[in-house]
């Protein structure tokens, strides 16, 4: 059980649990409705996707065992949570096995289906009516037992739900021929349905493993972000160090972090100046520097200086805790938007119950005649066996992510295929999501003077050992240069934590060595430097949100200050076709947000670069979170996607209606997104997004033509129109046109002309 103060009233305690069982939306309802009734309980939210439910109540009324008695009398498993992973974070073997299970009656179905699918070419064959018996058994009976067991479990609280219409549909299909078998026996080729049962249970076996592979891998971000967590501690003690496991470390212990190590805790340097990678945080791909009272974060990577930090927070209360917390409670109050399929399957379980009761009675009672009568039921019951119902959503979805996969847009979620397409707001995280995500050297200005290709010569060579971002934009500019300068020979190389580097370098061997300054402003400073001439061109980088470093030149005799030779402005480059996808979602009417980690010049560049009006700078995680919140909830009702890569961006993908996150991006945001894109294309952006609005499409035309089969063939076969037989070629006519009507989706192209201009033929995908 676990408590938030700061998110609950004082009056009521929150605690999560872990529910097996559930199917469909119909079963989360039921599920809440159970927990809401118990006295004390003031709310309870159940998620299908994580297969927990979330309870507050009042801590003296109620206690959890109380609502494990509930959630087991409703037919479901449940167990306090844990700090340990879900029961749906172990996907491997319920998947296995239930893969294992739909090919297990795909196979037992194929030769029952065999016959009718050789018969359009002329070919008259059929299996023995005992061998088609046989090989129904176990579909109907053991691969099928889940739908009669949750079938039984939705008609015992008066509510249907589709394993009820599988069980009702398939069960009268099978007991029909089970009877025409034994009313038939020595009759060559009687009238039998088994292929129309097997077939139904075996289709929709594989549409629920696809459906439970989809929704346990959401847990897999939270593992993703608890890796970030180290599970030792060094103790800095009396001079010694001493490897504490991470849960026996104190507030007020003192921590060393050795260089290249990850920060354990979240703290206060107390000794030691480094530079600290915080992308998790701010998705700034620049370390920055940290010295004494500065406060570092666990989680974070420390680079080339030894720390020693005073621990501030631990446990729940750490930032990356907070972060997983953030996480984790948004996958949890995310309900399942597709309830359609689910709420429709409440009202015609009785309509269907019902119309073959009256069909029976009508036929018997009025006409006289019982076999008729029942065999005009049973027409009801097979043609409104849900095949094509089942397969409307599952069908359109697995075209539309097969065929997003193929062009790099990874759908882990349906949930997501089915939201984006509603996305009214598009919110763009900065770093390596619009740019690049590395530094580059986007001005190099010299002193008067001064030549400007030695400059950057003297510069690279300093750098050429060094494997900090700025020391490898440097080389890469100049390597990119026309006519690159030899470097020139490092002799010895010292770098001032928190400043820059000193090196000492020579041109030729008979040449006499000088002394290289890079660094900030302090590191002049610290030597003298006069900067005059370079403030103006220094403060308007600044301005525009790049990182300064300073390049002088010494005596190593030191008879003189050094003096300057000029600057390097480093910032982020924008992504190519960047500027071209913000231009085609804004074309359809979206509006976009840039949220950025980073500062506020920074940010505002690349928004003027890209058309970006409305800007959100130096955003950490949490406000992160919040502010997709608030435009989830701006009037009228937003529906928003975010896209970003970094850990930083967990929170918000997972608190947006739809995270997108790129391919070059953290195992953490790919996790908590629903949509992943395998390449880091901004373009692929508004391609998600259109598969998404075409998949829907498909899937409302699936559920049309499935519901449009019924509503003829019901009132048909209650005529007396239909005999099974007819009832079942129809119920199969009704799953060809919806699974073909999902093919075309195959057609489908995203955008991919770097140059098109929006809403020219060629910024448009063509339509499927």
């Amino acid at each position: 059980m676990t408590s938030d103060p700061q998110a609950i009233a004082p009056a009521t305690t929150r605690t999560r649990l872990d529910v097996s069982g559930m199917t469909c939306a119909a079963c989360v309802g039921r599920v809440e409705r159970t927990l809401v009734k118990i006295d004390g309980v003031r709310s309870a939210s159940v998620n299908l996707a994580t297969e927990t439910a979330q309870v507050e109540h009042e801590p003296d009324a109620v206690r959890p065992s109380v609502l494990i008695a509930a959630v087991e009398r409703a037919g479901y498993g449940a167990r306090i949570r844990g700090d340990q992973p879900p029961q749906g974070a172990n996907a491997a073997p319920p998947i296995d096995r239930d893969l294992i299970a739909a090919v297990a009656a795909l196979a037992l179905a194929a030769p029952l289906a065999l016959p009718m699918l050789v018969t359009p070419f002329g070919v008259e064959w059929m299996l023995p009516g005992l061998w088609q018996f046989v090989l129904s058994v176990p579909v109907q009976f053991v691969l099928g037992a889940r739908f009669y067991r949750a079938g039984w479990r939705a008609a015992r609280a008066l509510e249907g739900n589709m394993d009820l219409l599988v069980a009702l549909g398939t069960s009268a299909a099978w007991g029909l021929s089970a009877w025409t078998l034994w009313e038939h026996r020595g009759h060559e080729h009687p009238p039998l349905y088994f292929e129309a049962s097997s077939i139904v249970i075996a289709l929709v076996l594989l549409g629920k493993w696809l459906e439970l592979r989809a929704r346990r891998s959401t847990a897999a971000a939270i593992r993703a972000l608890s890796a970030l967590r180290p599970d030792h501690a060094r103790i800095a003690v009396d001079g010694r160090e001493i490897v504490l496991p991470l849960d026996q470390v104190r507030i007020g212990d003192h921590v060393a972090v050795r260089p290249g190590e990850r920060i354990s805790v979240d703290g206060e340097i107390e000794s030691g100046r480094s530079h600290v990678d915080e992308s998790m945080l701010t998705g700034e791909g620049v370390p920055v520097v940290r010295e004494p009272g500065d406060r570092v974060t666990g989680g974070s990577m420390n680079g080339e200086g030894a720390l020693v930090v005073r621990t501030t927070a631990i446990g729940a209360a750490t930032v990356l805790a907070r972060i997983i917390e953030l996480v984790e409670a948004a996958q949890a109050n995310k309900a399942p938007i597709q309830r359609l399929v689910d709420r429709a399957s409440s009202i015609f379980v009785p309509v269907v119950l019902a119309l073959a009761l009256v069909t029976l009675l009508g036929w018997g009672l009025f006409r006289g005649d019982w076999t008729a009568a029942v065999m005009h039921a049973v027409a009801v019951l097979v043609i409104a066996c849900p095949c094509a119902l089942g397969l409307a959503t599952p069908a359109a979805v697995m075209a539309g992510t097969g065929v997003a996969a193929r062009h790099g847009i990874l759908i882990k979620d349906a949930l997501a295929l089915e939201i984006a397409h509603h996305v009214t707001v598009v919110a763009f995280d900065k770093t390596g999501t619009l740019t690049v995500g590395e530094p580059r050297v986007m001005a190099c200005e010299a002193a008067a003077g001064v030549d400007r290709g030695r400059m950057l010569a003297l510069t690279a060579a300093v750098q050429a050992a060094s494997e900090h971002p700025l020391a490898r934009a440097v080389r890469q500019a100049h390597a990119g240069q026309a006519s690159a300068e030899p470097l020139p020979l490092t002799l010895d190389t010292r770098a001032v934590a928190g400043r820059g580097v000193i090196a000492e370098v020579r041109g030729a061997a008979d040449a006499k060595s000088l002394t290289v300054l890079i660094g900030n402003a302090r590191l002049m400073a610290d030597h003298a430097v006069d900067l005059t001439e370079l403030h103006a061109g220094a403060a308007r980088h600044a301005a525009a949100g790049r990182t300064v470093s300073y390049v002088a030149l010494a005596d190593p005799a030191q008879t003189s200050a050094p003096r300057a030779l000029g600057i390097l402005a480093f910032s982020d480059a924008i992504r190519p076709g960047a500027g071209l996808a913000i231009a085609v979602l804004r074309a359809r009417g979206l509006r976009t947000v840039l949220v950025s980690g980073d500062n506020e010049g920074a940010a505002q560049t690349v928004g003027r670069v890209l058309g970006l009006g409305d800007i959100h700078a130096g955003v950490l995680p949490e406000r992160k979170a919040q502010l997709i919140a608030s435009l989830r909830g701006e009037p009228p009702h937003s529906v928003v996607a975010m896209v970003g890569d970094g850990i930083n961006d967990a929170p918000a993908l997972a608190a947006a209606d739809v995270g997108i996150a790129m391919g070059s991006g953290t195992d953490v945001a790919m996790h908590a997104a629903g949509i992943t894109l395998m390449r880091s294309d901004p373009l692929l952006v508004p391609a998600a997004l259109d598969i998404s609005r075409r998949t829907h499409a498909r899937i409302r035309q699936n559920l049309f033509w499935a519901f449009f089969y019924n509503v003829i063939g019901i009132p048909a076969a209650m005529l007396g129109a239909l005999d099974p037989v007819i009832a079942g070629a129809a119920m199969a006519l009704s799953s060809v046109s919806v699974v073909g009507n999902a093919l075309l989706l195959t057609r489908w192209r995203p955008v991919r002309q770097a140059g098109a201009a929006p809403g020219s033929p060629q910024a448009n995908p063509a339509k499927a």
